[in-house]
Formats: C-alpha cells, sequence, structure tokens
C-alpha cells in the first residue's frame, strides 16, 4: 500500500519523457493526470512524521485523516527524547538516552559518537565555556581524530572555531547554527529506527531523490523540459 518509490522511479523514466516538438503546456498536463490519490498523499506525509519522529502530529493527522500508522507511536518515545535534547543542546542526557535504549549502538558507529561528541564541544563553545571546551576537545575528540583519520577535516573545522572571538560570524559559523544540531539528530534518529529494523529514509526524500535524478538525465539528454527549480517551493519553471 501507500506509494511505492520504485513504481514512480519506472513511470517517471519511461512515461515522463518529451521529444524536441513537445511542448511545455503538454508536459505540464502529463504531470497533472498523474495517478496520485489522496489516500497516498496522506500515507506519504504519516510516513514522513512516523520516520522523523514527530509523534503528536502523526496522532493528530492519524485521527483526522483516518490514516493507518504504520508502527505504535509508543515505539518513538526515545527518539522523540533524543530530539528534544538535541534541540536544548543537552548532549549529556541524549548519550543516556542512547546508551539506556541500545548500550552497544554508539560503539558501533563510531562517526556518529564522534558527531555526538562533536555537537557537545560545540555546544561547549556557544555557551563560552572554552576552558571546558579545550580540555573535552583534548581528552574525548582528538584521540577519535587519531583512531580514525577520515574524521579529522570535521575536528579540524570544528577546533578553528577557537580562534574567533566571534565564532558565530567566523567562516565556521554554520557550525553553532541549529541546522548543524538537526543533521546530527538526523544520523541518531536513522541509527535508532535501523537498531529496531525500521524504515530509515522517508518515501518523501525517496520521491524528490528521483525527481532530482530524473531532471538531471533529461537535462543531459538535452531534453527541454518545464524543470523544478525549488524544490522547497514547488515552483516549475519555463522549458529548459
Amino acid at each position: 500500500s501507500g506509494i511505492n518509490a520504485e513504481y514512480w522511479h519506472y513511470y517517471i523514466t519511461n512515461n515522463l519523457s518529451m521529444d524536441e516538438n513537445s511542448s511545455s503546456s503538454h508536459w505540464l498536463s502529463r504531470l497533472e493526470n498523474l495517478p496520485l490519490s489522496r489516500s497516498e498523499m496522506n500515507t506519504l506525509v504519516m510516513d514522513y512524521l512516523v520516520t522523523e519522529g514527530y509523534k503528536d502530529a502523526a496522532q493528530v493527522f492519524m485521527d483526522e485523516a483516518g490514516v493507518q500508522c504504520p508502527m505504535s507511536l509508543e515505539s518513538m518515545s526515545d527518539r522523540i527524547k533524543i530530539r528534544e535534547a538535541m534541540d536544548q543542546g543537552n548532549i549529556d542526557l541524549v548519550t543516556q538516552i542512547i546508551n539506556d535504549f541500545d548500550p552497544e549502538l554508539l560503539d558501533m558507529k563510531p562517526a556518529l559518537y564522534f558527531h555526538l561528541q562533536q555537537q557537545k564541544l560545540i555546544e561547549l563553545i556557544r555557551s563560552k565555556n572554552i576552558e571546558e571546551a579545550l580540555l573535552f576537545a583534548q581528552t574525548e575528540l582528538a584521540p577519535q581524530g587519531e583512531d580514525y583519520p577520515e574524521l579529522l577535516a570535521e575536528l579540524e573545522k570544528t577546533m578553528s572555531l577557537f580562534a574567533f572571538s566571534d565564532p558565530e560570524n567566523c567562516p565556521f559559523g554554520d557550525l553553532l547554527k541549529p541546522s548543524q544540531k538537526h543533521k546530527v539528530a538526523g544520523e541518531l534518529n536513522s541509527a535508532v529506527l535501523e537498531s529496531q529494523n525500521q524504515q530509515t529514509t522517508t518515501n518523501l526524500h525517496t520521491l524528490l531523490r528521483i525527481l532530482l535524478w530524473s531532471q538531471d538525465m533529461l537535462t543531459q539528454n538535452k531534453v527541454s523540459f518545464p524543470k523544478m527549480e525549488d524544490i522547497s517551493s514547488g515552483i516549475i519553471s519555463n522549458s529548459t
């Protein structure tokens, strides 16, 4: 049931090709007539809410739209606690929740553990606890950089924050933005889902990847088509 990503991959690549004489209006007309029902759209939304861990929104949507939830909402509790603790910048609490859930999870994923520790360093720098941040970097993060050389570039970038009196407005200030916390929270969310043998990527994300791939293929084959330039707004441009 719901939207099958493989089906849409096949449908787009085999049915939405244009020859040189096809018009933009014909292309858009075919897009508007794609066989997509409201129930499929509702399933897509529910999948996103559940996979990303938005329990309250999933409950409301389930009640209002009459959509069946693919998993128990209670099984989302740990992921919700992790997301809330991440939003608060409480990395010690995040680590405790994960270890209570699965004591081996972080040991099995060194890159994930590094990103969690990296976020703790970022939070210390954000709160101006420079001495504690330096000690933490030396005792916790530096050894990880030695054990896993592929993480050194990220470590050096984070350590560079110490060189600026106003780190939020330095060339590496993106590390202090909420988007960085959300990125790590997403990694943690996927790791927990994987440990529960659940799907780790939303169907919406898969469909967007198929859309971008399909547009790239059409462009490479010099096909003129109305392109979705901005995924966030869904605005489609004239033929490219």
